[in-house]
């Protein structure tokens, strides 16, 4: 009995700190990406040049490049953010794509340094690919 009376509360107490331990940490990792409504409506809380994800579709007819740089507009229907992309883009950029940047507020101007490509899974050879909507 008095065996008993020690092992339930050091389970406890060893679940409790495994617990602690296993998601704790897990805040400082998870990456949550704001809209352009969202990004555009917490600006002031990033003015310290705050690095965040910004998520949104690449408007079409904004994309202008150069060999160091790309500027588009990203929007979420409601409300549109023009971006500066540091460095060449993935090569599946184009308009109307979904992108995941991050980066910082310069301005009213979205300055960005990496570019995620938000694609499905299916996998077409180039002579295979789906032609595009009109």
């Amino acid at each position: 009995m008095r065996l008993r009376s020690l092992v339930v509360p050091g389970v406890g107490i060893a679940a409790v700190l495994a617990g602690t331990l296993s998601f704790g940490g897990l805040n400082g990792s998870l990456v949550y990406y704001l809209t352009p409504t969202e990004a555009v409506a917490q600006q002031a809380d990033f003015a310290d040049e705050r690095r965040f994800r910004l998520a949104g579709f690449v408007t079409p007819g904004s994309v202008t490049g150069s060999a160091d740089a790309v500027r588009f507009s990203v929007t979420d229907e409601a409300t549109t953010v023009d971006v500066l992309h540091a460095g060449a883009p993935p090569q599946l950029f184009q308009e109307g794509i979904e992108v995941v940047l991050e980066g910082s507020w310069r301005g009213s101007t979205f300055t960005s340094d990496t570019m995620l490509i938000k694609h499905d899974e299916e996998y077409y050879p180039p002579e295979d690919l789906p032609e595009e909507p009109a």
